[in-house]
């Protein structure tokens, strides 16, 4: 059963549906807030289904990314002790937003940028800087920068593989997608 070659054949599908731009947005500001699926996943079949618009995507994936990220910052600033907090201890982020915290007594403005930039949960930051009551420019202005530098590497890997990265990838995306369950079953029961 080819489990993973229906699943990026569905992901390629929908990512040439018409409304599919709409469904990045959305996803993109959520995931700033409190969605936990990056945007990535949505935004690099759709760069690869249409490369020809993927700097259009990475454009309406960093202004969504930014727009939620000032949500999530306005969110952490006004309600972080009443609403989130709870939230935060019932979901499991605690330790984590915990670190987010040391890292801005540490590094300040940088922290905001590298969590756009890189894996780390953006949105962690996001809330973290209401919260911190972090000034809103330098927040913006980190934030822009590092998801734009993020959506558009992705859009420009896409867009420069085109066509025949995707029949690569559709062509080994079971070994890809079978490799990645068994690193994480492994990371699992490493990190425990």
């Amino acid at each position: 059963m080819k489990i993973f070659e229906y699943c990026y054949d569905s992901a390629m599908r929908w990512a040439r549906h018409r409304h599919a731009p709409r469904y990045l947005s959305a996803m993109t500001f959520a995931e700033s807030v409190f969605f936990p699926i990056p945007p990535d996943v949505m935004l690099a079949p759709m760069a690869l289904a249409k490369p020809e618009k993927a700097w259009f995507y990475a454009l309406i994936t960093t202004l969504s990314s930014v727009a939620g990220g000032i949500a999530g910052y306005l969110l952490g600033w006004l309600a972080y002790d009443s609403l989130l907090q709870p939230l935060i201890e019932q979901m499991g982020y605690a330790d984590k937003v915990e670190r987010a915290i040391a890292w801005f007594e540490l590094y300040g403005v940088w922290v905001v940028f590298l969590a756009g930039f890189s894996p780390i949960p953006y949105k962690v930051f996001t809330l973290s800087a209401g919260f911190l009551q972090m000034a809103f420019l330098p927040f913006v202005l980190a934030s822009t920068v590092g998801r734009a530098m993020r959506f558009y590497l992705v859009a420009a890997l896409m867009r420069w593989g085109g066509a025949p990265m995707e029949a690569k990838l559709r062509q080994y995306v079971e070994a890809i997608g079978w490799a990645m369950v068994v690193m994480v079953v492994v990371l699992y029961f490493v990190l425990r």
